[in-house]
């Protein structure tokens, strides 16, 4: 088996210019907690030694999106900010980084740069900004499996309170010549799978398929984020607020502002958890807008 790397610490990565296998771990990313973001306690072992709560022993939530472009790395930075800010360790995983190249940020690392003090880590690396099967086969290196996906995010788990999954594009883009997607990830893994869904006229189609999909895996969704709340919204995005709820079939979890990602992380931070609500580890002063 090609090997990957032997430890991880918070804010090393992946080598980026190459396709990479994360070693074989012996469990799979396990069941999720019915809340994330509840702290897990240490506790005494009966032999007295400090341990992780068997009743919560890992999170590990996917991050996907109804398509390109809407937000996801925001997102799944405001997340992870959140989670920080409440004494949760974190770790961002990011399968396939397309449209990048070695010596370049990609969407791990934007994560780490807003939301503060993560692992990151990236499986593979291909320069194209092109779907992750066709950006490999073109780069001439190997493919993402969702067996590499599950298996890293359970190592990844094992030594943090939140591992955060992002994909690339939407929930069925092909990773693989074979077909396979972040869904079939998700499915390994046990884990549920967060949409980012935009805001505007054509969002309740693509939620809607992107939740028929996730039902057809068997995949379970904690709700909709949308991932670029317009300043003044129009009359489309003020009726999807109480629409998306319907097509998705799960709630409404979170409103990042637009243009968050250019705020300093200072600020940034501060004002994640104001932007989701309590089931993402946001403030329990969040609010849809009426």
């Amino acid at each position: 088996m090609r090997g990957g790397p032997r430890g991880l610490t918070h804010g090393r990565r992946w080598p980026a210019d190459r396709g990479v296998r994360p070693a074989t771990v012996r469990a799979t990313a396990g069941t999720h907690p019915p809340e994330f973001f509840t702290k897990n306690h240490a506790r005494p072992s009966p032999r007295g030694r400090s341990t992780r709560s068997r009743r919560h022993p890992m999170s590990v939530l996917f991050v996907t999106g109804t398509g390109t472009e809407i937000g996801k790395t925001v997102t799944t930075a405001a997340i992870a900010a959140a989670a920080l800010a409440r004494g949760r360790s974190v770790a961002v995983l990011k399968p396939a980084q397309t449209g990048v190249t070695a010596h370049e940020t990609g969407d791990a690392a934007e994560v780490e740069r807003l939301a503060g003090p993560v692992t990151t880590l990236e499986l593979a690396r291909f320069p194209d900004p092109l779907a992750p099967a066709t950006a490999a086969l073109r780069a001439g290196l190997p493919p993402v499996l969702p067996q590499d996906i599950a298996e890293a995010a359970a190592k990844l788990a094992a030594s943090h309170d939140l591992v955060l999954v992002e994909g690339a594009g939407g929930l069925l883009v092909r990773f693989d010549a074979d077909g396979h997607t972040l869904a079939d990830a998700a499915r390994l893994a046990k884990a549920p799978v967060l949409v980012v869904a935009q805001a505007g006229l054509g969002t309740l189609n693509a939620t809607a398929l992107t939740a028929l999909a996730l039902r057809s895996y068997g995949l379970d969704s904690p709700g909709v984020v949308i991932g670029s709340w317009p300043a003044t919204p129009d009359l489309a995005a003020r009726c999807n607020l109480t629409d998306l709820p319907d097509a998705a079939g799960a709630p409404l979890l979170g409103l990042i502002p637009e243009h968050s990602g250019a705020l300093a992380p200072d600020a940034f931070r501060a004002a994640a958890p104001g932007w989701l609500a309590p089931a993402l580890g946001g403030s329990d002063a969040f609010r849809i807008p009426s």
